[in-house]
C-alpha cells in the first residue's frame, strides 16, 4: 500500500497569525467601543474594518508583534474615530466634543505646520525616525518600542527625546516657534 501524502497549504507569516488572532479575539470589543463613540452601527462597522486593516499594515511594518495587540487596536480605533469626527466637523455634521478625547487639533494649526513636522521627522536618522514615529504615530509605549527596535527602554526614551529635540530645531530653522502656555 502506498503512503498517503497531503499537500501543505501556504504557510502563514507571523504577522498574518497575529492579525488573525487580533481580529478573532478583539473584533467585538473594538466594534462595541466604536459603536458607543459613533452612536451609529454602520459607521462603527466601517471604522472597525479600517482599524483592522490599519493594524495589519502596522504589524507588517514591525519586526515583532506589539506587546499589547489590544492596546494597539484601541489606539488605532481612537485615532480613526478622531479622524472621522474631524471629517464630520468639517462638513457640518457636529460630533459632541466630549467624544473626541481632546484629539482635535487647535484651529490655528493647519496643513503647513503638519507638512513642516513631517519634513522635520523625515530628516531624522533612521532609528530616531522610527522611534519617533512608533511613539507619536503608532502610539506605542516605550517598552513596546524598545522590544521592536531591540534596545533597552531607557535607550528608546533617549532616542525619542533626541529625535524630538532635532524636530524642534528643524522647525525653528523654518521659523516655526513653539507656543509657550
Amino acid at each position: 500500500m502506498a503512503p498517503v501524502t497531503f499537500r501543505a497549504g501556504p504557510r502563514r507569516t507571523s504577522v498574518e497569525g497575529v492579525a488573525e488572532y487580533a481580529f478573532r479575539h478583539h473584533r467585538t470589543e473594538i466594534y462595541r467601543y466604536l459603536r458607543r463613540r459613533t452612536r451609529n452601527s454602520d459607521q462603527a462597522e466601517e471604522l472597525t474594518q479600517q482599524v483592522f486593516a490599519d493594524a495589519a499594515l502596522t504589524l507588517s511594518r514591525m519586526d515583532a508583534g506589539p506587546g499589547s495587540v489590544l492596546g494597539l487596536l484601541y489606539t488605532i480605533a481612537r485615532r480613526r474615530f478622531a479622524d472621522e469626527a474631524r471629517r464630520n466637523w468639517q462638513y457640518g455634521n457636529r460630533v459632541p466634543l466630549e467624544d473626541l478625547d481632546d484629539e482635535l487639533p487647535a484651529p490655528e494649526y493647519g496643513g503647513e505646520l503638519a507638512q513642516a513636522i513631517r519634513e522635520a521627522i523625515a530628516q531624522l536618522p533612521g532609528e530616531q525616525q522610527r522611534v519617533v514615529c512608533l511613539k507619536l504615530v503608532e502610539g506605542c509605549s516605550f517598552a513596546e518600542i524598545a522590544s521592536l527596535v531591540g534596545v533597552s527602554e531607557a535607550a528608546a526614551k533617549m532616542r525619542f527625546q533626541r529625535g524630538l529635540a532635532a524636530v524642534r530645531r528643524g522647525l525653528e530653522r523654518q521659523g516655526i516657534q513653539p507656543e509657550v502656555t
